[in-house]
């Protein structure tokens, strides 16, 4: 998988949704709730300011989904691509490529780069789409390469996972 989050998405798109044994159902923000999704409880989902974030029991892939507006989409998108740099993840920016798609019917912009971080090569994604008017979803992917493959299931679980509020 050279592209694991466009790969992930694409099956995500084309595979029934995934169960997990034990996982952790969202509404997210809680206060006013934009999408629902459900993550494996071992990947100890959190809230976080903006959205929500997860990351697998090994340590092999990094998932984070915020919500913004139109008006605070490029804020989030800067601190996505800090809180990379922050945690020395590196974007190889030559390897950019750029998708259109459908997550559970929502228009969606798939960005993804090779990279990488202390342990090695990486894969980075970024996607964005749009649960509701004038809101939109950042889904920020970070995966080791080598490592990241063996969570395909989750990932499809998870992408499948997610609607809009009260879908």
């Amino acid at each position: 998988m050279k592209k694991i989050l466009a790969v992930t998405l694409a099956l995500a798109l084309l595979s029934p949704v995934s169960s997990f044994a034990k996982s952790t159902n969202l509404m997210f923000p809680s206060e006013k709730p934009v999408a629902s999704i459900s993550i494996p409880s071992e990947w100890e989902p959190e809230e976080t300011e903006s959205g929500i974030q997860a990351t697998s029991e090994d340590g092999a892939v990094y998932i984070a989904i915020d919500v913004a507006t139109s008006r605070t989409s490029d804020r989030v998108i800067d601190e996505a691509i800090a809180f990379l740099d922050k945690n020395g993840v590196t974007i190889d920016a030559s390897t950019q490529k750029k998708t259109d798609d459908k997550i559970n019917g929502m228009d969606t912009t798939i960005f993804s780069w090779e990279g990488k971080d202390d342990d090695g090569p990486v894969n980075i994604g970024l996607a964005v789409l749009s649960p509701k008017p004038d809101k939109l979803l950042l889904i920020t992917y970070w995966g080791t390469k080598g490592e990241q493959e063996k969570h395909g299931a989750e990932l499809d679980g998870i992408l499948n996972s997610l609607h809009p509020a009260g879908n």
